[in-house]
């Protein structure tokens, strides 16, 4: 019986050894693709926070941008707002320094949303900004704005439409005649649709220069992947904008080792923050990029539910520990101005992130648990600790014993002690391979945060 068991564990040795070359292939013919990915995304990685902007002829009804769609409005209905459109306070030069003094290094803004309104000089509809009381195309503005800020630039892209006539309407999930029965039986030619909807992302690649972000929202139902003729249009933005980098919403499955074309370069999980990193199948990690309102809407509303500078810079600090991007989203009102709740956040967070963005800023996940009192990111040797609770007592560092070289605040450099437990003199601990840090002497007390918002500590570890 032992000799069996021998003789087949020889078996299985050599069965082993002979596909281990045919795994090492796998795997690299698997990473080529995935580090292509990451080469492409080596920007957007590093950059960590932008700002989403949600404008349109739906800031003037300002119950968001979902109006037409909630109220079931009617082309007719809608079509008051088109009449008045007229941003005269549009400024994108503003608009670029409040997000640069925010510390966010892109921009993605709503180029067509669901609606079907388009904010730039279009040959593919008179549905647009040039033939409403504005009279301009207002993309031109936007992308010359934030380049000469020296902030990257993206649209987004609805794949839905609402406006156009052979877009279907009757029992589509959110159509604003979903439920009109003069629409029951009316006839649509989804590829006419199609043909229109690739013309005007080609004129998007096509006419603003370099672009480094394309947005698309987003697949549903059997309305996802090929439905798009989604490897043709991919194809042909990547042929007209080499080094673009696109989003996961047009299908497929990004985490796949071989993803589809269309699978996109980040994922884009909206209103909320993964509880992990996300990874591929192979267990590397992904780009990615949590999307977040601040007032509970994309479009300009009057609802006043503001998140506070705290809130995003937790969600910032979140977002980078996962190896991920915040995309924090302004909705500028009827006059084309971000309102003035929005640029008081994004002041207080540009004041944090003037002082912390080395934490944040091409940092991602580190190699170290979660602790307790927060989080970390890491930059090589650099390991950035976010204190986001308050300590009990001095800070542990578990099971980092004999690996901190040094500690220092990141908002002004003054030294974090690195001490071992305060009475080891005396008495054991239930830790023994922990460090502590503390603010001041004597390090057995409890010392307020230094910044309330979200105190960062610098550790150098040991080589």
């Amino acid at each position: 019986m032992n000799k069996a068991i021998t003789a087949h564990r020889i078996i299985h040795l050599m069965l082993l050894i002979n596909t281990i070359p045919l795994l090492i292939a796998t795997s690299q013919a698997q990473s080529q693709g995935y580090q292509e990915r990451i080469e492409r995304t080596k920007w957007f990685r590093e950059a960590r926070f932008g700002m989403f902007i949600h404008w349109g002829i739906y800031a003037i009804p300002a119950r968001g941008e979902w109006v037409r769609s909630a109220e079931k409005m009617t082309i007719e209905d809608y079509q008051a707002y088109f009449d008045e459109f007229d941003p005269y306070l549009y400024d994108p030069k503003e608009w670029a320094k409040i997000a640069k003094e925010a510390g966010m290094k892109y921009a993605v803004l709503t180029a067509k949303h669901h609606d079907g309104f388009c904010l730039w000089d279009t040959n593919t509809t008179k549905y647009n900004a040039t033939n409403t009381p504005a009279n301009r195309d207002l993309l031109q503005e936007f992308v010359e704005a934030f380049r000469a800020e020296g902030l990257k630039v993206g649209f987004y892209y609805s794949l839905v439409d609402w406006y156009h006539p052979d877009y279907p309407a009757y029992g589509d999930r959110q159509h604003p005649m979903r439920e009109n029965p003069d629409f029951k039986d009316k006839k649509h030619d989804f590829n006419n649709y199609l043909d229109y909807m690739h013309r005007q992302v080609e004129e998007l690649v096509s006419n603003y220069g370099k672009l480094d972000i394309m947005w698309f929202d987003f697949s549903y139902w059997q309305y996802s992947g090929e439905k798009w003729r989604a490897t043709e249009l991919v194809n042909m933005v990547r042929e007209k904008q080499p080094g673009i980098i696109i989003d996961n919403r047009l299908g497929g499955d990004m985490e796949k080792a071989e993803p589809d074309v269309y699978a996109g370069d980040f994922d884009g999980p909206e209103q909320g923050i993964p509880r992990e990193p996300i990874r591929n199948e192979e267990g590397f990690p992904l780009p990615w990029e949590a999307c977040m309102t601040l007032n509970d809407n994309w479009g300009y509303s009057l609802n006043k539910n503001y998140k506070t500078p705290k809130d995003v810079v937790r969600y910032l600090v979140n977002a980078s520990s996962k190896g991920g991007n915040l995309l924090v989203n302004v909705g500028p009102n009827a006059y084309g101005e971000i309102p003035e709740e929005s640029i008081t956040i994004l002041k207080d967070v540009g004041r944090w992130m003037r002082k912390n963005g080395k934490a944040i800023y091409g940092a991602s996940i580190a190699d170290h648990e979660k602790p307790e009192w927060g989080r970390f990111t890491q930059k090589g040797n650099k390991l950035y600790a976010f204190l986001t609770e308050p300590n009990f007592g001095h800070i542990s560092m578990k099971g980092f014993k004999g690996k901190i070289k040094k500690a220092r605040l990141l908002t002004d450099g003054a030294e974090v002690l690195v001490t071992p437990f305060w009475n080891s003199e005396t008495s054991e601990f239930d830790a023994p391979n922990d460090i502590f840090l503390n603010f001041m002497k004597p390090v057995a007390r409890t010392y307020k945060l230094p910044d309330p918002i979200c105190t960062v500590i610098e550790i150098e570890l040991q080589d």
